[in-house]
C-alpha cells in the first residue's frame, strides 16, 4: 500500500441478493449503473460464496473471517452472540477507526425488533433490523419516519400479497403504492450513512461504516417508482423443469428444511416475483450510487476502500421454490462481490477465482495494514486486487453450512463442498434424509437440474469429494486454546 494513512471503507450488505442480478455479470435485465461502475473501476469477484444460506451465521461469519460453526453462531433466532467473539468494527475501531452502523445487524435473534448488542465496537449505531412496526420495542428507522412528518403505523402498515410462508409479490400500481422511495428504509438508510460521512473527526483519523439495508429481502413489496420499470412479461422467469417437482418434495418428505413448498412458477407467478425482486435490487443500487457520489463530491473517494456484497442469496422461483432454507443451489449460495479503490487497486478485473466471504475481513485488514488474527479461516484477497497474484485462483474449494439453522420442523442439518468443477451436498443423518446428497456438473450443469448423486459412473468421485468435504468440515472446527506445552 502507498498511502500513508488508512484508508476509510465503506461496506455496504445487502439482503438476501442473488449473484446473477447484476448487469456487469451479464443480466441483460438487470439495471444496475452504480454495481457496474464498481466493477469498471475496481475489481468483481463472479465465484463468491457465503458460508450459510441464512443471515445470522452468515454475518457473524464475514463479520470474523470463521465458519459460522466455528463460532458456534450457526442458527437465526439464536439467544445472544458469543460475547468473547471480536468482531470487525471492534477490531477497527481498537486500531483507531471511527466506525458506524446503518440498518441491520442481526447477530442475534430480532424477533422482538431489537437484537442484545455485545462489545460490537460501533461507536454511531442506527439500527433498523425489517422495515416493520410491530415491536414493543421501537427501532430507528421508525423514529426518522415520525421526523418526516408520517405515522410509522401506517405508512409500515402491511400490504397485501407480503405475508405467510409463500410470500407472493405485491405488484403496485400508480394510485396504490408500497412504502414511497422518500419514506423507504432503504432511502433511511442512505440519509443515516451519508450523516456519518460527513461527521466532523481528526484528519488523520480514518472511518468504517457497514451499510446493512433490509433489501432485496423479501416480502417483494418494492415501490412503484421502481417497479414501473420492468416489464414481467419480458423477464425469463425461474430456472425450472417439471422433474424438480418430486425431487423437491422428496426432500420436503425427509425433513429437508425450506421455508416454502415446491411449486410450479405459474401457481406464484415467477415473473412477476422476479421484477418485484429486480425492481428492489435496483432501488439499492440507486442508494448505493447516492453514496459513492458523496464521495467524489467530497474528494473521499480515492482515500475510501468500497465494500460491497450480500449476505446470501434467494431462490426466486428456482426449481420451484422462494425465499431461502437448506438448499444450496447457486441462486442461495452465490453472491455479489465487489472492492473498488481507484488509484490503489486494479479496475477493470473480473475475477472468477473461488472465494469465501470469510475472506472480507482479513482483505480489508490487510488492505489497511493491520494483522489478520490466527486462525482466521479468510485468506486476504489483496495478492488479486493489487495484481500480485493471478485472478484466476485464490482457493481450491468453498464451503457452506446450516446446522438447524431455522425455526422449521425439519432440523437439517448438512455442508456444501464446491471445486472448480464439482458441487456435493451432503444431508447429516437426520431422519429420511441420513445418506441423501445432491452432485452437480457445474460446468456442464450450471442450473443444476441433474444430480449425480445416484450415477453409478459418477461413484468414485462422488467418494473422493465425500473425503475432501469430510476433512474440510473437520478442520472447520473449534480447535480450542493453542498448544505451547509438550504435555
Amino acid at each position: 500500500m502507498t498511502k500513508t494513512r488508512r484508508p476509510n471503507i465503506l461496506w455496504y450488505c445487502s439482503d438476501q441478493q442473488r449473484w446473477d442480478t447484476i448487469g456487469a455479470f451479464g443480466n441483460p435485465h438487470a439495471h444496475t449503473p452504480h454495481l457496474d461502475r464498481l466493477a469498471r473501476e475496481g475489481v468483481a469477484f463472479t465465484h463468491a460464496y457465503t458460508q450459510s444460506p441464512l443471515c445470522t451465521p452468515s454475518r457473524a461469519s464475514f463479520l470474523t473471517g470463521e465458519y459460522p460453526s466455528t463460532l458456534h453462531v450457526n442458527t437465526n433466532g439464536n439467544t445472544h452472540f458469543p460475547p468473547q467473539i471480536r468482531l470487525a468494527p471492534r477490531r477497527l475501531a481498537d486500531a483507531g477507526y471511527d466506525t458506524g452502523l446503518v440498518g441491520k445487524l442481526h447477530l442475534a435473534g430480532a424477533y422482538y425488533g431489537r437484537e442484545p448488542r455485545i462489545d460490537d465496537g460501533y461507536r454511531y449505531f442506527q439500527y433498523s433490523h425489517a422495515p416493520r412496526h410491530d415491536w414493543k420495542v421501537g427501532h430507528d428507522y421508525a423514529d426518522w419516519i415520525v421526523e418526516q412528518g408520517e405515522d410509522p403505523a401506517v405508512v409500515l402498515r402491511p400490504r397485501k400479497g407480503t405475508g405467510g410462508g409463500l410470500v407472493a409479490p405485491h405488484g403496485p400500481g400508480r394510485d396504490e403504492d408500497n412504502v414511497p422511495p422518500h419514506l423507504h428504509q432503504t432511502t433511511w438508510s442512505t440519509e443515516k450513512t451519508l450523516q456519518f460521512i460527513g461527521e466532523r473527526r481528526p484528519d488523520d483519523q480514518p472511518w468504517m461504516v457497514s451499510v446493512n439495508p433490509y433489501y432485496p429481502h423479501p416480502p417483494f413489496n418494492p415501490p412503484w417508482e421502481f417497479y414501473r420499470r420492468f416489464d414481467p412479461e419480458s423477464l425469463p422467469g425461474p430456472h425450472f423443469r417439471e422433474s424438480d417437482l418430486a425431487f423437491q418434495n422428496r426432500l420436503l418428505a425427509a425433513g429437508v428444511d425450506f421455508q416454502s413448498p415446491p411449486r410450479r412458477p405459474e401457481e406464484f407467478d415467477g415473473r412477476q416475483l422476479q421484477a418485484a425482486y429486480y425492481a428492489q435490487v435496483e432501488m439499492i443500487d440507486d442508494a448505493l450510487g447516492r453514496i459513492v457520489a458523496e464521495l467524489d463530491r467530497t474528494g473521499q473517494r480515492e482515500n475510501t476502500l468500497i465494500v460491497f456484497h450480500s449476505d446470501h442469496g434467494e431462490a426466486l422461483g428456482d426449481h420451484g421454490l422462494t425465499q431461502k432454507g437448506c438448499r444450496f443451489y447457486d441462486g442461495l449460495v452465490r453472491v455479489p462481490l465487489f472492492f473498488s479503490m481507484p488509484g490503489t487497486l486494479q479496475q477493470g478485473l473480473m475475477s472468477d477465482a473461488l472465494v469465501e466471504l470469510t475472506d472480507v475481513l482479513p482483505t480489508l485488514m490487510d488492505v489497511c495494514g493491520l494483522p489478520a488474527p490466527e486462525g482466521m479461516h479468510g485468506r486476504s484477497l489483496l495478492p488479486i486486487l493489487t495484481g500480485a497474484a493471478s485472478p484466476g485462483h485464490h482457493r481450491d474449494f468453498v464451503r457452506t453450512e446450516y446446522y438447524d439453522a431455522v425455526d422449521l420442523p425439519g432440523r437439517t442439518w448438512a455442508t456444501m463442498y464446491r471445486d472448480r468443477s464439482h458441487k456435493l451436498i451432503t444431508y447429516h443423518g437426520q431422519g429420511e434424509a441420513a445418506g441423501y446428497g445432491e452432485l452437480y456438473d457445474m460446468q456442464a450443469d450450471p442450473h443444476e437440474f441433474d444430480s449425480l448423486w445416484d450415477d453409478p459412473t459418477h461413484r468414485d468421485l462422488k467418494v473422493d469429494l465425500l473425503q475432501r468435504s469430510y476433512d474440510a468440515t473437520l478442520r472447520a472446527m473449534d480447535y480450542g486454546p493453542q498448544r505451547i506445552m509438550p504435555y
